[in-house]
């Protein structure tokens, strides 16, 4: 595990996934990181490489050649080397092997960089080109927080704050997570959508066409809160298992496939890209 830590902030990183493992408001002394109870959920923040959602069949096409992978890719579950840090910086490299070449035909190097940043934890997802040809790709971040913050507070007493006045519109899941072309109005009050279980009782909420880049987690008891910025992702994700204690805000490059007929990588919605000799950058922040 590699630790991460300044005045306000403590931050535990696994190198299998390279994934954010516990986040502690120093201040306060509350873990914002779901902490996995693998009865209900086994992640805590799981990077999302090289796909994002789920493929038709877990079927990657790329030209003219199938491959099978599973959703949301093989990041999650792969061990990262750990590149040099400090106590405030931490870096993890996935490069290609030939394990990887089997089920996604491109040479790359990809990297997830944190660095705490006062009271804000960056996220960078870096791509490098080691081909010969362009990468094409898809990238996310699905970090869960525990709500409650505090003992003895319930999940209803907490809302998502959106930046700008939205028309939440969210696009459909089928039960095998391909978009079925539908969509379902959310209803916000004012800026705020109110977190209940029911909320998630079909899957995720998916939004493609947001104003807002910042999205806050607040409760009607005190005003203590968790915000999530968003800069370079134009899709986002909110989801949490019914009945648990968390809710992701899930920053994607990136979604899931149409439920129909299966089309090349270079065809998916939303599908990034990074030529030869070139390299791939985008951060999220998770502010306290």
């Amino acid at each position: 595990m590699t630790i991460l830590e300044n005045e306000y902030l403590k931050a535990i990183i696994d190198a299998r996934g390279a994934q954010l493992t516990s986040l502690v408001n120093k201040q306060t002394g509350v873990e914002h990181l779901w902490q996995a109870n693998p009865d209900v959920w086994a992640y805590h923040a799981p990077n999302l490489f090289p796909i994002v959602g789920g493929l038709l069949n877990n079927e990657l096409h790329v030209d003219g050649k199938t491959y099978n992978m599973n959703r949301h890719g093989f990041a999650r579950q792969s061990e990262f080397l750990v590149l040099e840090g400090d106590n405030e910086h931490a870096g993890f490299s996935l490069p290609y092997s030939d394990h990887t070449l089997e089920v996604y035909p491109y040479k790359f190097d990809f990297q997830v960089l944190y660095t705490l940043i006062d009271n804000a934890l960056r996220i960078t997802y870096k791509l490098i080109n080691r081909d010969t040809q362009t990468v094409y790709f898809s990238v996310g971040g699905h970090p869960a927080f525990n709500v409650p913050f505090n003992k003895g507070e319930a999940y209803e007493d907490y809302y998502l704050e959106f930046e700008s006045q939205e028309d939440l519109q969210s696009h459909l899941l089928n039960s095998d997570g391909q978009f079925t072309g539908e969509t379902t109005p959310i209803a916000l009050d004012g800026k705020k959508l109110h977190l209940k279980r029911e909320l998630f009782a079909n899957d995720a909420l998916v939004f493609k066409d947001l104003r807002s880049r910042l999205v806050t987690i607040k409760s009607t008891k005190h005003d203590q809160t968790l915000a999530v910025e968003f800069p370079h992702f134009n899709y986002l994700g909110i989801w949490s298992k019914p009945g648990a204690d968390f809710v992701c805000i899930e920053p994607w490059l990136g979604c899931a496939d149409k439920a129909g007929e299966p089309v090349d990588i270079k065809e998916k919605e939303a599908i990034q890209k990074v030529a030869v000799g070139h390299v791939f950058e985008a951060s999220y922040y998770v502010s306290i």
